[in-house]
């Protein structure tokens, strides 16, 4: 049951809102299953990360059409990679005894009330069990910093040394009912590069560990893997199959395609899309991922179901412009992207006034670094993704259907620290979890994910066209729109 000790625990808001009984209403409905007990393994844990703005949402809850939604979970565990390998880098006693230092311990933590249940090997570990290799400094309240011990003190889940640590919470057996995976570059130990300039973000690792957990244990839960699923299109296709050979649900994504479009719209299930042009903003392997997935699960809906990507090329530069004059794309599809945006730079910044950029060739002028990825799909529909830095600061698309029309919006993501898009991807999650069945299709990330490591290689071959028969993926989109309803 949803005490109000416990509610009080998990919501810093509380006051707030008992005072208005109408979301008391909705955070205390009762519910008669028992919280699904999650493990959360993420790279860092830090003011404004990715693992912040979801993970969090699962300790206090999220806005949800009006009211506020508190998933029946409990947070049971936690691991943070960067604090480990903060901890590995640390000088040892030995090196700190020569050098005259001491070493600052974080004091022993108080249980709190909220005590995680016992895994099934029947122990409670004590607070003085829990392992810390940092604790925040009382200069920053943990908030410029990590936040994992201030986070872990306030709603009682154990922190971790290792992956399967976290999956057993401590014990002998699997102690949690679902995983959430949040790998995103770390500022203080970041992770490398290849010669790609794609980020080696471990999130094949950490599948691969739980998954032997799994094995091990004859016991699989389900898991949601935050954006890309490997930067490795064979890592991603390996992650689906052993998904399916163990049958547990796996969910892969990231927060552009659930959130709320302005207008409320999406290419009409099974229409016939001609073309679609796609503009946003963003870094090589970073949002460029969001912007693809988030096209992808538009076009996805054309008739015919998705067959997959044939070929792609990645332009950059002038290259950029000079396809553009020869017709690469449409035109009319730009200007159709670029005026749902809510963002225009140029005049409007200058002295207010309204641009057109396309015709007026602000382009040129405003962006300096542009990048087009040109894919072609298996049943002849165009897409191309313009990352246009400088000339908007959000992400919209324009598709044309056979007939002449057009469909056009904009993917809105408010802005920090509240990210609001971050709840529309909790709530699937969350669903995931309820359910037990993936509420997107996971083939929509490995087809991402695939078509943006092939766009990465064209880059790294002087910006050649390159043919992509591994991405013949073949799947059906959902009838029913995903995103977030207005």
């Amino acid at each position: 049951m949803f005490t109000r000790r416990r509610f009080m625990g998990y919501s810093a808001l509380g006051s707030s809102m008992l005072a208005y009984p109408p979301l008391v209403r909705s955070a205390f409905a009762q519910n008669t299953q028992p919280p699904v007990r999650l493990a959360i393994l993420g790279s860092t844990y830090s003011l404004g990360s990715d693992l912040q703005t979801i993970a969090d949402r699962f300790l206090v809850g999220f806005p949800s059409e009006g009211e506020w939604y508190k998933p029946n979970v409990q947070v049971v565990s936690l691991y943070v990679d960067e604090r480990i390998r903060r901890a590995s880098a640390a000088p040892n006693e030995f090196q700190l005894a020569i050098t005259g230092k001491t070493r600052l311990r974080a004091q022993p933590q108080t249980p709190p009330q909220n005590q995680p249940p016992p895994g099934p090997s029947g122990g409670r570990h004590a607070a003085d069990e829990r392992w810390e290799p940092m604790a925040p400094s009382s200069a920053d309240n943990g908030l410029s910093g990590d936040l994992s011990a201030a986070r872990a003190q306030q709603f009682g889940f154990r922190l971790c040394r290792n992956i399967p640590e976290a999956l057993r919470c401590g014990g002998d057996h699997i102690a949690v009912d679902a995983v959430l995976v949040i790998v995103e570059q770390c500022r203080e130990f970041p992770y490398p590069l290849n010669d790609k300039g794609q980020v080696l973000l471990p999130r094949y690792d950490f599948f691969h560990q739980c998954v032997q957990v799994f094995e091990t244990e004859k016991h699989s839960v389900p898991y949601f893997n935050h954006k890309q699923l490997s930067f490795g299109f064979n890592e991603a296709q390996e992650m689906l199959r052993t998904a399916e050979r163990l049958n547990f649900p796996l969910m892969s994504g990231s927060s552009m395609p659930v959130t709320w479009r302005l207008p409320d719209v999406d290419v009409p299930f099974g229409a016939k899309v001609e073309e679609a042009v796609m503009v946003g903003v963003g870094g090589l392997d970073d949002m460029d991922f969001d912007a693809l997935e988030a096209m992808q699960a538009m076009l996805e809906r054309r008739r015919g179901g998705e067959t997959g990507v044939k070929a792609v090329q990645m332009l950059q530069g002038d290259d950029v412009w000079t396809a553009m004059q020869e017709g690469r794309w449409s035109k009319d599809l730009l200007i159709s992207a670029l005026s749902r945006s809510d963002t225009p730079l140029g005049l409007t910044l200058l002295d207010g006034r309204n641009q057109e950029l396309v015709s007026s060739g602000a382009l040129p002028q405003l962006v300096k670094d542009p990048a087009a990825y040109c894919l072609e799909y298996v049943d002849g529909t165009k897409a191309t993704l313009l990352m246009l830095n400088g000339a908007i600061r959000d992400c919209n698309i324009a598709a044309r259907i056979a007939g002449g029309e057009t469909v056009s919006t904009q993917f809105f993501m408010p802005v920090a620290p509240n990210q609001g898009y971050s709840a529309c991807l909790a709530g699937k999650v969350d669903a995931m979890y309820q359910k037990r069945t993936s509420q997107i299709p996971v083939k929509r990330a490995l087809l991402t994910s695939g078509v943006l490591e092939a766009c990465l290689n064209s880059r790294h071959r002087l910006n050649q066209r390159m043919e992509t028969a591994h991405l013949a993926i073949h799947y059906t989109a959902p009838t029913e729109s995903q995103y977030q309803r207005i």
